[in-house]
């Protein structure tokens, strides 16, 4: 992993409080996702000078392509947005996440003037 990847890392484990459970380095067909969210099918890739060249970024709109028609969703974030701004990476990638539905602890309170 990358240092941003690290950094970004550190944030997403926190948040499985939230219902959601992020991996990271899974495995997608021939690609390796930086992090994964399964269920929605959310990937986020960190992309740092690796990202730059023509031929690079040709490389990665096929491996958006391939990703997109296994029904993933690819969200792209820059490594100095995770160096200067993790707080706001995590809120955009919060953002393009639904909320969980989790199961209420308490029933449902009793409807009024129905008897």
């Amino acid at each position: 992993m990358t240092k941003a990847e690290v950094i970004l890392w550190l944030r997403p484990r926190a948040l499985r409080d939230r219902g959601y459970n992020f991996r990271r380095q899974h495995p997608i067909g021939p690609y390796i996702a930086d992090f994964a969210l399964l269920s929605p099918k959310i990937v986020v890739e960190v992309d740092g000078e690796t990202h730059g060249t023509a031929d690079e970024r040709a490389h990665d709109g096929r491996r958006d392509a391939y990703l997109r028609a296994q029904g993933w969703r690819v969200l792209r974030v820059a490594n100095i947005d995770v160096y200067e701004n993790v707080d706001g990476v995590v809120a955009f990638v919060l953002s393009q996440i639904p909320l969980p539905v989790r199961p209420s602890a308490e029933p449902p309170p009793p409807q009024a003037g129905g008897g």
